[in-house]
């Protein structure tokens, strides 16, 4: 899930690149969704009818009936910054939590341990 509050700049933005994702072929429709994704953390499906197109009139819908809340652009930034903090908080702790990696073996010392084990038992069956 994705945000669903906006400044009016963010809104110009993401209508302007759904309406390049309508005119584009697949390759770069592609490539927009993922900028809409990661730049404005705007996820199409968190606002779509399953299998419809999103454009800029099913935006300007999804803002009529609410589910996209456009705020100001100082808001916007305080709630940037706090979603950063979080996250930093939350990596943090997870960090902390995760148990130490186990130590990897050396797959090519096992695979000499192996032949030579091989050989061994093939002696013992002579």
């Amino acid at each position: 899930m994705g945000r669903n509050k906006f400044s009016e700049r963010e809104i110009k933005e993401i209508s302007k690149l759904l309406r390049m994702k309508n005119a584009a072929n697949r390759a770069m429709q592609k490539q927009l969704r993922h900028t809409l994704r990661v730049d404005y953390e705007f996820n199409i499906s968190d606002f779509n009818v399953q299998g419809q197109a999103f454009g800029e009139a099913e935006l300007a819908a999804a803002i009529a009936r609410g589910a996209i809340t456009v705020l100001d652009e100082a808001t916007i930034e305080a709630m940037k910054a706090k979603r950063a903090r979080d996250r930093a908080r939350d990596a943090l702790s997870a960090a902390e939590a995760a148990p130490a990696q186990p130590q990897t073996s050396d797959w090519q010392q096992a695979l000499r341990e192996w032949e030579e084990w091989e050989k061994t038992q093939g002696r013992d069956a002579d």
